[in-house]
């Protein structure tokens, strides 16, 4: 296993955050109660919802949304590609049938509105948008779209912890959005997730379907709010746990100045890398935008082999990352479908090491090895009989 002189994520877990979840065992409460009941208000206020439910991971809460927004089969729900396989699966779950669409441009990795527009059917249920690295990208277009078109829009909201457009968080754009608390989130509790939702409706349906369908948990009936249950729908089991609860509640608490911190790192890392041969910096900066800042990438240039680039850092202790493999291209779902921009995005992206704890030294390091990375590549396509 390397050694990372600077990982491609952190998360440090502090004392006062390992007494939170200590407190919760003492409790002898461990299923959802009285800390998920605390993080839901807070996660609704903070986004701005009239509903925030928490639920076992990011996973889940798309598979809820999708659930709970009534997609079945002979249904189309157009998404992009370029994301994790769990926005499409999602989808899948529910027996509709995802329609992917291409992105804007390489440096701009999100649903592009014409590609969204074109891929519409009368078949067409929804709209799965997804923040990418935590950027809004054309959501209020992709948002009006939909309200045009008579079509929901679901936002896969997985990076966009913290991120708000015209003072409007992310996920909340459309009927119902989708939150992951995985390690590598800028809100991360291990695994968890959460649903937003402005809609009382879906809120009952996600509330009813993460718990096997039942009409009251335990916790209502420790309260004596209830004294029995009912089953009436085939729900599962995406409950989160308390410890996990109060993990989250802390972490929210301390997520704006996380960001804050990841805003100032991805500011320094395109003045450092401004003008460097070989390489274009991704996710422009959106005026009027608070960004989450979960990813930053870069985009080679054609001709600069990625592999060699990524060992080179990886030689130099530097670790990266490939976000995403195109979802189309993978064999589950193999879609015979051209979308040029998305796979030349796939092709030619690196993301490179953000973190709230990153310190300056570290963020050197890594333009260090980029420079050298490319300096050494282009001096290797220049040499007659030599290869990147």
């Amino acid at each position: 296993m390397p050694e990372w002189t600077v990982p491609l994520a952190d998360v440090v877990v502090g004392e006062e955050d390992i007494a939170a979840v200590a407190d919760v065992y003492r409790s002898g409460w461990l299923s959802m109660g009285p800390q998920t009941e605390a993080l839901e208000r807070e996660f609704a206020a903070y986004a701005g919802a009239r509903h925030a439910l928490a639920v076992a991971n990011g996973t889940a809460a798309l598979h809820l949304i999708c659930a709970a927004a009534g997609l079945g089969p002979g249904d189309e729900v157009v998404v992009p590609s370029l994301t994790f396989v769990a926005t499409v699966n999602a989808i899948a779950y529910t027996a509709a049938t995802p329609v992917f669409a291409d992105v804007v441009s390489v440096t701009e990795p999100w649903l592009d509105p014409a590609a969204v527009e074109a891929a519409l059917t009368e078949r067409t249920r929804a709209i799965m948008s997804l923040a990418y690295g935590g950027h809004p990208g054309s959501i209020a277009d992709v948002a009006g779209l939909g309200r045009d078109r008579g079509v929901a829009l679901l936002e896969d909201a997985a990076h966009a912890a913290g991120s708000r457009l015209g003072g409007r968080h992310l996920g909340t754009f459309g009927l119902a959005g989708a939150f992951s608390f995985f390690s590598n989130k800028n809100l991360a509790v291990g695994e968890g997730g959460m649903v937003v939702t402005d809609d009382d409706e879906l809120a009952a349906r996600v509330r009813l379907l993460r718990s096997h369908g039942m009409t009251t948990l335990s916790w209502d009936r420790h309260r004596g709010h209830a004294s029995g249950y009912d089953v009436v729908d085939l729900g599962f089991n995406y409950r989160i746990d308390e410890p996990r609860a109060a993990l989250a509640r802390r972490r929210l608490a301390c997520l704006d100045a996380d960001n804050a911190r990841r805003a100032e790192l991805d500011a320094r890392y395109r003045e450092l890398l401004a003008g460097v041969d070989g390489l274009t910096p991704a996710l422009p900066p959106l005026p009027g935008a608070q960004l989450a800042h979960h990813l930053f990438t870069i985009v080679l240039d054609d001709g600069v082999g990625r592999a060699r680039f990524r060992e080179e850092l990886a030689a130099r202790g530097v670790q990266t990352s490939v976000h995403y493999p195109p979802v189309h291209r993978f064999s589950i779902y193999g879609a015979a479908v051209g979308l040029p921009v998305t796979e030349a995005y796939a092709a030619r992206a690196v993301t490179l090491p953000l973190f709230a704890t990153m310190t300056l030294a570290q963020q050197d390091e890594v333009v260090d090895a980029v420079r050298a990375a490319l300096a050494l590549l282009t001096a290797a396509t220049a040499s007659p009989g030599r290869g990147a």
